[in-house]
């Protein structure tokens, strides 16, 4: 429950801008890498604090990637060599925002989740990605290291695709597109499990079933709650309205787009098949209801008969047919045979067995 209503007590009271972390994870060390490129050259360093963002020397798109957000200082200091606004900053250090679009005319802000699964815990694990977005330069902060983001980096180490020749707005671009197809990898390790407890209810249901299904609603409704947003991201930036994003960085966007509409869709198949697979195990678990009532039912029907002639003739009055008899005893217990054995014939006639 703690991943749908989180506790944000650190910033009650706190002034508008603030700079409060809220969120668990605090790395050891917070590291800067800095990538420069453009079509013909590309450089690679972990610069210090105080030359983090330079935005003199050399022509090209600059990007910044900071693991760790936790340190006020260092978000303070990396805003204001991007001139980034005080209320940006604070969005960045609450690490517990929904996806999110803000333009600030000279500069693009975009709050993203980033959705990895961890098979062992068989849950999905969040991570909050802040992307600002300056006219030739792109800063991106994350709570942890460890990211989707190695595609991107390979393609600008390597030059390959039209990274290193477009501007970064197609870096921004790309960076999103990341986490967007990576959330198709998790739906693939939730595709599985759905299925796994599909097969496994339709063959032998039990108690089980219900506690995986239950998670695996839990983990559905996580994914759609950090989709959803996603899309008013991704609609908002296919609608080319800030003047940061190039006209032919457009159509990139809208395939980004059409790749959260089919994500979404995705998620909602998922969530109305474990619908059917709860029905199923209910289904299942009325059908085993039903034949073991029938078998104790046919049972009960036996034995009604022959206890009506057992408690008869338990009854101690001195003159009853038979009990004077060498072979009363046997007669009675064949006639009771007889009659278990015409109720029986009956009920396989009928069908009820």
């Amino acid at each position: 429950m703690a991943r749908f209503v989180r506790q944000t007590e650190r910033t009650a009271g706190q002034l508008p801008g603030a700079l409060v972390h809220v969120g668990d994870a605090r790395p050891e060390t917070i590291c800067l890498t800095l990538f420069r490129f453009d079509e013909t050259t590309f450089e690679e360093t972990h610069p210090e604090l105080s030359c983090a963002l330079p935005t003199n020397g050399p022509t090209g798109v600059l990007w910044l990637n900071v693991d760790g957000v936790h340190d006020a200082a260092v978000v303070e200091e990396i805003g204001r060599m991007g001139d980034i606004h005080p209320l940006l900053l604070e969005d960045i250090m609450h690490t517990l925002q929904h996806p999110k679009l803000e333009d600030y005319g000279s500069l693009l802000f975009a709050s993203l989740r980033m959705l990895q699964y961890h098979e062992e815990r068989r849950e999905i694990e969040d991570e909050q990605v802040s992307l600002v977005l300056g006219a030739s330069w792109l800063v991106s902060f994350q709570e942890t290291p460890g990211d989707v983001f190695n595609s991107v980096r390979e393609r600008i180490r390597n030059g390959r695709g039209r990274l290193r020749r477009a501007g970064a707005d197609y870096l921004f671009y790309s960076l999103i597109d990341a986490i967007v197809d990576n959330y198709f990898v998790v739906l693939e390790h939730i595709g599985d499990w759905v299925e796994e407890v599909y097969e496994h209810v339709t063959r032998s249901p039990a108690q089980s079933d219900v506690d995986e299904i239950r998670l695996l609603q839990r983990e559905l409704l996580y994914l759609r709650k950090s989709v959803w947003p996603l899309r008013e991201v991704l609609s908002s930036l296919q609608r080319g309205d800030s003047p940061l994003l190039a006209p032919e960085t457009l159509p990139y966007v809208r395939d980004a787009y059409d790749h959260a509409v089919q994500i979404i869709d995705t998620v909602e198949t998922f969530r109305e098949m474990l619908s059917s697979v709860m029905d199923v195990y209910l289904s299942s678990l009325s059908n085993r209801m039903n034949e073991v009532m029938k078998v104790l039912t046919i049972i009960a029907t036996l034995f009604m008969p022959l206890s009506f002639v057992t408690g008869v003739y338990g009854m101690n009055f001195r003159w009853m047919p038979g009990l004077g008899s060498r072979y009363g005893y046997f007669a009675v217990v064949g006639f009771m045979s007889l009659m278990a054995l015409g109720m029986l014939y009956y009920f396989r006639r009928r069908r009820w067995l």
